[in-house]
């Protein structure tokens, strides 16, 4: 299935350049893959958007959903439409722009508290 410039093939392709042999296996790094961690109540607050015709939107979609479950603080956003990187691909697009604010809204409230 392929979902805008970022599909599976892409996605295999970049777990094996990064992990190797240990792609898929039990010895990943949770700081190679952060969605496998297994306590995430100690993270820093946590910024997450996603397309919604994105690769990742599926497991982004539930680290956010870890992240609340253990006590942390993440905040979620899912673009209708957005597919990976259109934000950088078409950035005078409505949703683009709109996320780039959500984006800013963010971390103007973090550094403000």
């Amino acid at each position: 299935m392929c979902r805008g410039v970022w599909d599976h093939t892409a996605n295999q392709t970049g777990w094996a350049a990064l992990l190797g042999d240990a792609r898929g296996g039990p010895d990943v790094s949770p700081y190679a893959a952060p969605a496998r961690a297994a306590d995430l109540s100690d993270l820093p607050p946590a910024f997450i958007d996603v397309g919604s015709a994105e690769t990742f939107r599926d497991e982004d979609v539930s680290y956010a959903s870890r992240i609340w479950q253990a006590g942390g603080s993440a905040e979620l956003h899912v673009w209708p439409g957005g597919f990976h990187g259109f934000a950088m691909i078409t950035p005078d697009a409505a949703l683009s722009r709109e996320a780039r604010a959500a984006q800013l809204s963010w971390l103007r409230r973090l550094l403000a508290d």
